[in-house]
């Protein structure tokens, strides 16, 4: 089962917004000597709904032959079309994923009995585990946990990243699909309380920016010292808002060109983060101590 902190990797792009190859290569060696636990390429934060499939691949192969066993890579395939959502699935395998990570459909607004066979029909054809995604604030789809205790009764859906920021929620979960079902927190900022009621990880965005600290933060809370992860929580709790005073993944994207390791490049409808929260974002970055 993965553990502890997980980064949602940020895609690298050239200014004309085609992949920087060796960028990627060089973040995930960083990642590895930082203590990142796992490395999700091709999801949200990675822009994954402006990817073509061809590009989710070569993406995803390029991860899997950097980190060569040392991580777990696990790849984003969740679309708001099921076929799109198996092919991607069927693609990360081909890859050498180990796991992919699958997003409520967005957009659509499907009800609980099509989020149910929605999954089910991309578990029945994945050979790969998956873990569900909720994170209504950003699909307008809200996986609800009645539909998740059936989900999980399916053999290769092994857990949920919960981005709700809702405790309540996570209890809930647990208390319906037992312990061996894996919560992670989807949400930087609830993430220490999240962990504190059963969640066993995150998959991050600040550790896009921080991963030394984040994984600091995950190992305290999984060895029991509640102080110390505190502590290093407290320190990147500007960071963890401040990454979402635009929309994720701009000022994470931002940060990390002004840290020097990728270049400016994004995709449209995206733009880069507005000068107006140049200063926000550095005081976090400092706070951090990044």
């Amino acid at each position: 089962m993965y553990k502890g902190s997980m980064v949602a990797l940020v895609t690298p792009m050239h200014e004309d917004g085609s992949l920087d190859k060796l960028c990627i290569q060089e973040l995930v060696e960083w990642h590895i000597a930082e203590g990142t636990k796992a490395i999700i390429a091709g999801g949200t934060t990675g822009e994954s709904a402006t990817l073509e499939p061809s590009e989710q691949l070569e993406l995803v192969s390029l991860v899997v032959k950097q980190a060569a066993g040392r991580i777990p890579v696990i790849a984003g395939t969740g679309t708001n079309s099921t076929r799109t959502t198996i092919k991607l699935t069927q693609n990360a395998k081909t890859a050498g994923a180990d796991a992919c990570l699958v997003v409520t459909p967005y957009y659509n607004k499907p009800t609980q009995q099509g989020l149910y066979e929605h999954y089910k029909a991309v578990a029945e054809v994945s050979e790969l585990p998956l873990i569900l995604y909720n994170v209504p604030g950003r699909t307008a789809c809200d996986l609800l946990p009645e539909t998740i205790e059936k989900l999980a009764k399916l053999k290769n859906i092994i857990g949920i990243k919960e981005a709700t920021g809702k405790i309540e929620r996570a209890q809930e979960i647990t208390r319906r699909c037992g312990k061996e079902f894996a919560i992670y927190s989807g949400d930087d900022a609830t993430a220490l309380a999240l962990m504190q009621n059963g969640a066993i990880g995150i998959i991050s965005v600040t550790a896009n920016v921080a991963p030394n600290k984040m994984n600091a933060m995950c190992e305290a809370l999984l060895l029991g010292n509640h102080e110390l992860a505190s502590k290093l929580n407290a320190d990147l709790m500007l960071l963890h808002t401040r990454l979402f005073l635009e929309s994720n993944p701009i000022p994470t994207k931002w940060a990390l060109h002004v840290m020097g390791k990728i270049p400016a490049g994004i995709r449209l409808p995206l733009l880069p983060l507005d000068n107006r929260y140049h200063q926000e974002v550095k005081e976090a970055m400092q706070k951090a101590g990044v």
